[in-house]
């Protein structure tokens, strides 16, 4: 009898120790894959769920958004330049079975494939696309690289091209060529301003050639401004037009008096 209690206490100290070891704890950010005997069962968790020790193999997959960082890639561009382009792509996983079960390892995977989809993308453009539009560039990445592992439970959230490297003589071209477009733009708009400032000289000119009072007060206008400064020596050339007849006056009193001494010595000398 003692030897059968001994048996029952065993027995059940293993059911309990199997029990215990068979149970496994799924946490909120993971997902469970598992096989029996090599046959999928299907996805568990989160939550405890119940592994067979030597029956059941039970393969963890984390949802959580993963960052994986593209090495810097050598890439020729459409117009012949050479770059070095590195990136950065967030993805993860929403479907688990999926990851495990239609790609070895879904992480290697889609670094590869992140990696020829970056040089492909990138040597289909120019450099000034690669330079001033990557966001377009980015979204087609993200379409590319999404479209290929779509079908092993991944979603791409977002690529973004990190760093252009470019040789050190196209650097120096290109500033350059931006300080020329600097100083075509300058000269543009020096020469936009200068005729804008000859047209409305022209149309003052025209507004007081049809009003000789406006002209004279511009002129009085100019002799106020000059005279605000005492110590200035101002000459202001008056036109003939108004001296003229204080000249005329001058003159007249003098050709008469001169008439008159004439006819007196002519008197004197015919006594």
């Amino acid at each position: 009898m003692g030897a059968w209690v001994v048996v029952v206490v065993f027995l059940a100290i293993v059911l309990v120790g199997v029990a215990i070891a068979s149970l496994r704890i799924i946490k909120e950010y993971e997902r469970g894959v598992a096989f029996r005997l090599g046959r999928l069962r299907g996805p568990l968790g989160p939550g405890i769920v119940v592994v067979l020790p030597g029956v059941d193999k039970l393969v963890r997959v984390d949802l959580r958004t993963v960052t994986l960082t593209i090495p810097p890639q050598e890439v020729i561009t459409r117009d012949n330049v050479t770059a070095r382009v590195n990136a950065v792509v967030l993805f993860r996983v929403i479907d688990a079975t999926k990851s495990v079960m239609a790609v070895e390892n879904f992480a290697v995977a889609t670094s590869q494939i992140a990696q020829t989809t970056l040089r492909s993308v990138v040597g289909r453009a120019d450099l000034d696309t690669l330079l001033a539009h990557r966001a377009d560039l980015n979204e087609d990445l993200a379409a590319s690289i999404a479209k290929q592992t779509e079908p092993w439970g991944i979603q791409v959230e977002v690529v973004e091209i990190k760093d252009v490297e470019i040789p050190e003589m196209m650097q120096r071209a290109m500033a350059r060529e931006a300080e020329a477009e600097r100083e075509r733009r300058a000269k543009v708009i020096s020469a936009h301003g200068e005729l804008q400032a000859s047209t409305e000289l022209r149309d003052a000119a025209m507004t007081l050639s049809e009003s000789p009072a406006s002209l004279q007060l511009r002129y009085l206008q100019t002799l106020l401004e000059l005279g605000a400064d005492q110590n200035s020596t101002v000459v202001f050339p008056i036109p003939m037009d108004i001296v003229r007849p204080f000249l005329e006056s001058t003159e007249r009193p003098a050709d008469s008096t001169g008439d008159g001494v004439s006819h007196i010595r002519r008197v004197r000398s015919d006594d």
